[in-house]
């Protein structure tokens, strides 16, 4: 069985991002870029599973410059056996990606697809359930436990009333929770390993997809800063400055 596992490069979750001067977008020059981290939860799910004998192959998937190609290196020395990077420079909104995805899945023809919920940039958790739509595949979203048996694939996902349980045939769709597992650390012989294993380059027009914009960013500005609290002497004057100057209550 084969598993194909999108990724995404992404601002590492620990820099503090800026607008640019022109207000269009994040200013990315110079900062450090990492696997969106529900991605990487979704590789080590699909290095597992590869592990417990229950998949024979884990291709992960890329979309974006050529410099992404650090991160597919870095998801296969998490355990990944190749890689796929279409190449553009172009912003991809969640339905463009999701165009792309299903060309490659056309291509790959795999059994799972397993992938991050959302990324940490964009936060749209969309692509999934778009993909999932796109290729008529059933889905199960927010996996918070994968297991395939018999040919049949089994989620179990978090919901305001508990766990639910989800059973799904194949091929399918699968994202991944935070609490889906978590992740190992790549090893230095297998960051070594990874540099030889293969990776294809594709663009956009080999795969015969046409894309159109679908919105458009009108601006990018930072959120508000925070006022300065104050310290108040009572009970009593808290409650009157929540109801004559916040008025919250």
């Amino acid at each position: 069985m084969k598993v194909m596992v999108p990724v995404k490069r992404v601002v590492d979750a620990n820099v503090k991002i800026r607008v640019n001067a022109e207000h269009t977008a994040v200013d990315t020059a110079n900062l450090k870029m990492a696997l969106n981290p529900f991605c990487e939860i979704a590789v080590e799910e699909a290095v597992r599973l590869k592990e417990a004998g229950k998949a024979d192959e884990v291709v992960v998937v890329s979309i974006g410059p050529k410099v992404a190609q650090e991160q597919l290196r870095t998801a296969m020395a998490l355990g990944a056996d190749r890689a796929i990077l279409v190449e553009t420079d172009e912003p991809m909104l969640p339905l463009s990606v999701a165009k792309i995805l299903l060309a490659v899945q056309a291509r790959e023809q795999a059994e799972l697809i397993l992938m991050g919920k959302q990324s940490i940039d964009g936060d749209n958790n969309q692509t999934g359930q778009m993909l999932a739509a796109l290729a008529d595949m059933p889905q199960a979203t927010f996996a918070s436990m994968v297991d395939i048996a018999d040919g049949q694939l089994t989620v179990s996902r978090e919901i305001d009333g508990g766990i639910q349980q989800l059973q799904l045939p194949l091929p399918a769709v699968v994202t991944a929770d935070l609490r889906l597992n978590e992740p190992r650390y790549a090893s230095l012989p297998n960051i070594m390993k990874a540099k030889r294993k293969p990776l294809d380059t594709l663009t956009v027009a080999e795969l015969g997809v046409t894309l159109k914009p679908h919105q458009q960013i009108l601006a990018v500005t930072p959120p508000a800063a925070r006022k300065a609290g104050v310290m108040v002497a009572s009970v009593e004057e808290l409650v009157d400055k929540l109801k004559n100057e916040a008025k919250v209550i």
